[in-house]
């Protein structure tokens, strides 16, 4: 029992032990479910009615099941911790829970830049949009978005889990998250840092830049054809 606990983990939770955790923990259960109901139904929805198998529908659909995920992979684990009072997480466990948290962090990012892209091709060039948006594509950059996702999980977990963790096992979390387990780390761990850092970064800097540019070049489509509008009814009405 002893070895099982010195290769553990112990999740401090979301509210730790302020006074009205119970009454946050139950707010935080009912967001749950209705983010669990609220995805389900769009996935069920887009996925029974056929007008919506379009690639916008289907990055939504996708965007919706990386959420229901998202959450399931991290608020149980909490949620039946605060219920039962035990908040130890094995190490197997731990690494499991990093690993899919950071597959789906990092496909959410892609699959917004995705979608971005998307939304760019229909509105700034409608006439080629079948070409450069069809199912084949779609299909294709939704599965770009998953398997970068899992590379970026499988290489983060896999080096995180490496380390050894001499300090404190008391996780300041209420899941496995990657900063908050190199804390624990009696490693050398400074090179790690620097390159998850700049990692983080340019998953963050490169889909923001890729978004911004597509909605600004949207915005200004939208300018251009509104300005165009006006001239031609101005000069339809003779003035």
């Amino acid at each position: 029992m002893e070895s099982n606990l010195s290769t553990s983990f112990i999740l401090v939770g979301l509210f730790g032990d302020t006074p009205n955790a119970t009454l946050l923990y139950t707010m935080t259960f009912i967001i749950f479910l209705m983010a669990l109901v609220g995805n389900s139904l769009l996935i069920l929805l887009i996925h029974s009615e056929p007008r919506l198998w379009t690639p916008m529908y289907s990055f939504i659909s996708q965007l919706s099941l990386m959420d229901l995920m998202y959450i399931s992979v991290t608020v149980p684990k909490m949620l039946v911790g605060q219920v039962t009072g035990d908040h130890i997480i094995s190490s197997t466990g731990c690494g499991i829970q990093m690993f899919f948290y950071l597959t789906l962090a990092g496909a959410e990012c892609f699959l917004l830049l995705a979608m971005a892209y998307d939304r760019y091709a229909a509105i700034c060039r409608p006439l080629h949009y079948p070409l450069l948006m069809n199912h084949r594509v779609c299909r294709l950059m939704v599965s770009g978005c998953w398997f970068l996702g899992t590379l970026d999980g499988l290489l983060l977990t896999s080096i995180t889990m490496s380390f050894s963790f001499c300090k404190s096992r008391k996780i300041l979390s209420f899941f496995c998250e990657t900063p908050a387990l190199l804390r624990l780390s009696c490693s050398d761990i400074s090179l790690y840092k620097m390159l998850l850092y700049l990692c983080c970064i340019l998953m963050l800097l490169v889909p923001t830049l890729v978004i911004s540019s597509s909605y600004t070049l949207i915005l200004l489509q939208i300018m251009v054809a509104f300005k165009t509008n006006t001239t031609c009814v101005l000069s339809a009405s003779g003035m």
